[in-house]
């Protein structure tokens, strides 16, 4: 099976190329990796070309993740962040033999942090057993590891572009109606904690207990009160 990997950026010259040089390490290739640009004023773009990177204009962050998927020419798309390191070399090799089969439509990864301290180690293993508890009664993808085929992507019409936070999670739960989800045997996708760092810990296990309140009984988040910041590294 064919599969392009969807990165959306905005300036992050310096963990795009860490992602980068770890998806150059893969056994597996992907057909083409595609970064969707937020009108970086870092090194981004360069970045992204230097490692043959097709670059798209994108948006933060559902805007970028169309603006990649519509670009993307394979039979599934990968959609990462920047700020994920492929720590395992044979994560996509795992991943997609995972994916096919269990004939998914779509899927995600365990998750760990690939730094911090026990908190975030002991709410990421919390954070893992929740989702594969709810599995896909009410599905959770984090949008820096989601699997989807290209087909299932078009006919919902991808993320809404509206939703200002949890986007990825509402865009699972309408994929779920049309698609088989899970998750991907032997893999899982490290993550950065540089958000935890940045707005406290307690803070963000916070934000996130509510805001999963607000989905689940309210809908979709489509305005600020959450005041959760995607360009969290806005350069001047």
């Amino acid at each position: 099976m064919t599969f392009s990997v969807v990165i959306p950026a905005k300036n992050e010259e310096e963990n795009l190329l860490i992602l980068l040089r770890s998806i150059k390490k893969q056994s597996l290739q992907p057909n083409e990796i595609i970064v969707a640009d937020a009108n970086s004023v870092d090194k981004t773009v360069q970045v992204a070309q230097q490692f043959g990177a097709k670059v798209v204009a994108g948006g933060m962050p559902s805007a970028g993740r169309n603006s990649g998927a519509k670009s993307a020419s394979s039979e599934l798309i990968f959609f990462l962040d920047a700020d994920v390191e492929l720590l395992d070399k044979d994560f996509f090799k795992k991943s997609i033999q995972s994916f096919d089969s269990q004939k998914f439509d779509f899927a995600t990864a365990d998750v760990f942090p690939k730094d911090g301290n026990w908190f975030d180690k002991i709410t990421h293993k919390v954070y893992n057993k929740y989702v594969r508890f709810l599995g896909k009664r009410l599905p959770h993808t984090p949008g820096f590891c989601i699997l989807i085929k290209k087909e299932l992507h078009n006919s919902i019409g991808g993320f809404d572009e509206a939703i200002s936070f949890c986007e990825d999670h509402e865009y699972a739960g309408r994929a779920v109606k049309k698609g088989k989800f899970g998750f991907l045997d032997n893999v899982k996708i490290p993550v950065s904690t540089r958000r935890m760092k940045k707005d406290g810990r307690v803070n963000i296990v916070i934000k996130y207990f509510f805001a999963e309140l607000h989905m689940i009984f309210l809908g979709p988040i489509k305005d600020d009160k959450f005041k959760y910041n995607f360009d969290h590294l806005e350069k001047k």
